[in-house]
């Protein structure tokens, strides 16, 4: 650490101890944080910091740290995992920013999220919706059988596209509406496309938008806010295909 120039930052974080609180925004000072800290390890040294003072530090959600399982979810400067071309928090690195900046630091806004505490929030809603269908039920056979189902890769690769979603909501906290289409149409792409998933298209794609509907997100009215703030890129496209899909769904 002492071979790198430090950098120290002001903090505008959003504190919140429940559901119930109306919480506030408190000032935090980083100290001697380098560009090769990532984003949540900044966050590390400056808990590590408000601990030693006996002050209770920030609750933040994270997990595999390698941009992979999308639990690293804040808005930071107004924007959903700060902003970058397909970066998580915890693949943004400090070197984005510069000694003397100030950063505001929020939880996931919608109203789907309930914030738990601070930074963290309740995203139970989405696995709700996956739990709705957004997978195959029936039998289709062994892991020898998939590879004798002959799939034109144009069709996987349109599937795998839409596997990319990691479920973190960032297209949620970006959208103006709340909503979690592009999220929801992800799910419904990934199988719509491929054989496997046809026998139940039509109870998926109702079960998930019903869903969708109950756990309190919006609708699309295609700011395209969702496509920008994804940190894996996935396309608007899939919004249209689980349009489709709901209006044949109508008539099957």
């Amino acid at each position: 650490m002492s071979d790198h120039k430090t950098m120290t930052l002001t903090l505008i974080v959003w504190r919140q101890k429940d559901a119930s609180d109306p919480g506030k925004f408190e000032t935090y000072t980083a100290k001697n944080i380098t560009e090769h800290h990532s984003f949540l390890e900044m966050l590390d040294v400056v808990n590590e910091d408000l601990i030693l003072a006996g002050k209770e530090p920030i609750a933040f959600d994270h997990d595999c740290r390698e941009g992979i399982c999308g639990m690293c979810s804040q808005i930071i400067n107004g924007a959903a995992h700060g902003g970058q071309e397909r970066t998580t928090v915890c693949q943004l690195h400090m070197r984005k920013f510069k000694d003397g900046d100030t950063i505001y630091i929020e939880p996931w806004r919608a109203r789907a999220f309930p914030i738990i505490k601070d930074l963290v929030v309740d995203r139970t809603a989405l696995d709700t919706i996956v739990q709705a269908g957004a997978y195959v039920s029936c039998h289709t056979g062994g892991v020898p059988d998939g590879n004798a189902i002959l799939i034109p890769k144009p069709i996987a690769d349109e599937s795998m596209d839409a596997a990319e979603c990691i479920g973190c909501g960032a297209c949620v906290a970006g959208c103006p509406n709340g909503a979690a289409m592009l999220f929801t149409g992800a799910k419904v792409s990934q199988f719509a496309v491929l054989p496997q998933g046809k026998g139940e298209a039509v109870t998926r794609v109702k079960a998930l938008v019903k869903t969708m509907k109950e756990c309190g997100f919006g609708n699309c009215t295609n700011h395209y806010e969702c496509q920008a703030a994804c940190p894996k890129g996935i396309n608007v496209k899939f919004i249209a295909r689980m349009n489709r899909e709901f209006i044949k769904a109508q008539f099957a």
